[in-house]
């Protein structure tokens, strides 16, 4: 905000829910680069989640359809607040009255009924079709979105009654020669093939992980090992001073950037994207705290902060 002043109290998110209040003004989304994929969304804790990566064609979360949201084939919902997932009817019925192809979207699996219900109503008041794929996953489950590319939920720690939350790791997928194949002149490679010998791996890299909203515990859960590997991890901070302590942040069910940095060594990605800040700080609050962090943690960590 202008000359570093910060937004009204009332604008502040403290509940671990979206807010009943209105943002301080209308958002666009924040575009760069990290690690060779663009980067683009809005994130305030509160108001509107959705994280975009458009050489994926993939969204994650989509609190309120953002306009190049439209854009994206395929959508993540971590979970049901809806500041994460309010802008999903949005985004098919604009799609579909484009003539763009049908969505695909991926829930957890608990919300399935839920899911298909918000649907049945939004198609009865817009007397549209809403057509689109749904996907439910499992913590642990894979899909494959194409020959290159993998998704697999993983477990997140929110405060949602009765639901589970899910993060999300994609895996970039790779044809690579056998050891024992290494060095066979071509045609002895392709004789091998004719005769139907398996001379590939594939071989699985986690490029992006993202987790929506969760309290640090994912960082100890030993079986979100490859999410701590990704090449790019989305996490949330939404408080990110002494202003809010480490308590304040579990009772909601979310992360203090002082536990990210404690926790660091365990996170060996290339690059940390944070978002879901609350709407109490300012752009100049948020550098400052990164400002603060190790050199180490510091070099690799970027900050979502449009609207701030």
């Amino acid at each position: 905000m202008a000359n570093g002043s910060k937004p009204p109290a009332a604008a502040a998110d403290d509940s671990g829910a979206p807010s009943t209040s209105a943002p301080a003004r209308p958002r666009s989304t924040q575009r760069f680069e990290i690690e060779g994929y663009a980067v683009e969304g809005v994130s305030i804790a509160g108001h509107e989640t959705c994280v975009m990566f458009p050489s994926l064609s993939l969204a994650f979360d989509i609190g309120r359809c953002p306009p190049p949201a439209v854009s994206r084939d395929l959508l993540f919902i971590s979970h049901a607040h809806t500041d994460h997932i309010g802008g999903l009817p949005l985004h098919v019925a604009t799609r579909g009255r484009r003539g763009m192809r049908l969505p695909t979207v991926f829930v957890p699996a608990c919300l399935a009924g839920l899911v298909r219900r918000l649907f049945e109503v939004h198609r009865a008041m817009d007397r549209s079709d809403l057509d689109h794929k749904l996907v439910l996953l499992e913590v642990g489950e894979e899909y494959e979105l194409r020959r290159d590319l993998r998704v697999r939920s993983f477990r997140t720690y929110h405060v949602v009654p009765s639901q589970v939350r899910t993060g999300y790791v994609i895996y970039k997928l790779k044809q690579k020669l056998k050891d024992e194949y290494a060095g066979l002149p071509g045609k002895e490679l392709s004789s091998l093939r004719k005769s139907g010998v398996e001379i590939m791996n594939t071989v699985s890299t986690s490029e992006i992980a993202f987790t929506g909203d969760t309290m640090s515990d994912f960082i100890l859960d030993p079986d979100n090992a490859d999410v701590l590997k990704a090449k790019i991890l989305v996490v949330e901070s939404t408080y990110i001073d002494d202003s809010k302590s480490i308590e304040d942040a579990r009772e909601k069910g979310h992360t203090h950037l002082s536990e990210i940095a404690s926790l660091s060594d365990k996170l060996e990605n290339k690059a940390i994207l944070l978002n879901h800040f609350s709407s109490r700080y300012t752009a100049e609050d948020i550098d400052a705290a990164i400002n603060r962090l190790p050199p180490s943690l510091r070099s690799r960590v970027h900050a979502l902060k449009e609207g701030f």
